[in-house]
């Protein structure tokens, strides 16, 4: 569930199946909520328990995010329990420092379908997959991945040390930078102008009668027809983007002490601890933290498992982790609830035999033209959080540390060196 301030917006919508007793509850522009305080704006994004507005703090004149739950009993409960994991993240970090989302109110809201809970969080930007969509898959420089990576740290470091808590689903769309990529999207640095009330003939649940695709045709339409050629696409510059960001989505966070799943985390960045069921705690963040910034610096997931002829989804997410990261030891392969239906005794895959093992170093050299240096320098930061064994995985305490967070770029280190040599050339011809 991502609520950035374009999240949705030429996504497939969330249909109207859904609107119906204990299922979303139907918004117009300009809906108040909670006794007038908050004004109803445009929607934000959808998720399978709630939709996402964007929505007008009347008392501090402010834009806010305003989460409304579906009203049925199991949406409800699954809202307490986030509201329970915000407060004690609002209680634990007063200062609003540890670049975790911010909840700002919660009340309850009757409608027609039913009673919903809602949540009202602080308006953030795009989240890094838009970021990573925008720079068109081709991966960040290495400087804008490492600050990102801090705020991300940070936030785990309060997460696990302070608060206890574990996230279960960290992944780029559940990070949201403070601000949005196109500023004309940010409502305040767009300067828009709040709607207090409902305009005439404003459309339910936010969808306008015409959708964002017939617009988009009809424009191309009326450009053949006048001959016009469409307009290239813009250079996907990083200049002026402020690449601060923020963990949200805390629907499946539990405390580490109370964990209530046993299946969590988006497959992608799913810890191999969850898949052979040997029992999860911060470390299975860590383990996502670690494929978080492996995407963002090459624009591909690390691992994207599929079943195959003869195997599941799960073995071959295995066997990619092997592959790139080495054999996983037989007492870890052989020690999970799951682990029969993957391994024989010895510790090899029942059903994928062949390995084609490439170390992670020669993958970021040989597919994604990282220089040796980068790649060394990148690889000593990640393999850690990418051990087999949990513990010994460093905790985002100890990452925050790690040299590689305070380095420059290569391309960077090379060009001060030739400035300094061409330097020491030219006093040489001076003299």
């Amino acid at each position: 569930m991502s609520f950035s301030s374009s999240s949705g917006s030429e996504e497939e919508d969330e249909g109207t199946d859904s609107y119906r007793k204990g299922g979303y509850h139907a918004v117009r522009v300009g809906d108040p909520f909670a006794a007038g305080r908050y004004i109803a704006q445009r929607k934000l994004g959808w998720g399978n328990f709630s939709t996402v507005w964007l929505a007008y703090d009347t008392h501090s004149s402010k834009y806010v995010a305003l989460k409304i739950q579906k009203s049925a009993e199991q949406f409800a409960e699954a809202a307490v329990h986030e509201i329970e994991v915000l407060l004690s993240i609002v209680n634990g970090d007063p200062s609003n420092s540890k670049c975790l989302v911010r909840m700002i109110d919660h009340f309850k809201h009757n409608g027609p379908n039913g009673q919903h809970l809602c949540m009202v969080l602080e308006f953030l930007g795009d989240s890094l997959l838009r970021l990573i969509r925008f720079r068109r898959y081709q991966g960040l420089e290495l400087d804008k991945v490492r600050e990102i990576c801090k705020c991300v740290l940070i936030a785990l470091d309060c997460l696990h040390r302070e608060l206890g808590i574990i996230h279960t689903d960290l992944k780029p769309e559940n990070i949201l930078l403070l601000s949005t990529i196109n500023p004309a999207k940010d409502p305040i640095r767009s300067s828009l102008i709040p709607i207090l009330k409902r305009p005439e003939g404003g459309a339910l649940n936010g969808r306008p009668t015409v959708t964002t695709v017939e617009k988009k045709l009809k424009r191309r339409a009326r450009r053949a027809s006048m001959g016009e050629a469409e307009a290239p696409k813009p250079e996907k510059c990083m200049d002026g983007i402020d690449l601060r960001c923020k963990v949200v989505d805390f629907g499946n966070a539990c405390w580490a002490d109370k964990p209530f799943a046993e299946e969590i985390q988006t497959r992608q960045y799913r810890a191999p601890e969850v898949i052979l069921v040997s029992g999860y705690s911060f470390p299975a963040d860590m383990w996502s933290f670690a494929c978080t910034a492996f995407e963002l610096a090459t624009g591909d997931m690390m691992f994207a498992p599929q079943s195959g002829k003869g195997f599941s989804e799960d073995e071959d997410h295995l066997a990619l982790m092997m592959e790139l990261l080495g054999r996983m030891p037989k007492k870890i392969a052989i020690g999970g609830a799951r682990s029969k239906d993957y391994f024989d005794r010895h510790g090899d895959l029942k059903r994928i035999r062949r390995l084609k093992l490439t170390p992670l170093h020669r993958h970021l050299v040989d597919k994604y033209n990282f220089s040796e240096s980068d790649a060394r320098e990148f690889v000593g930061f990640l393999c850690p959080l990418l051990d087999f064994a949990p513990e010994k995985r460093p905790t985002a305490q100890q990452c925050l540390q790690h040299p590689w967070l305070n380095l420059k770029n290569s391309n960077q280190r090379e060009m001060n060196v030739q400035s300094k040599v061409n330097i020491g050339m030219g006093s040489l011809k001076i003299n």
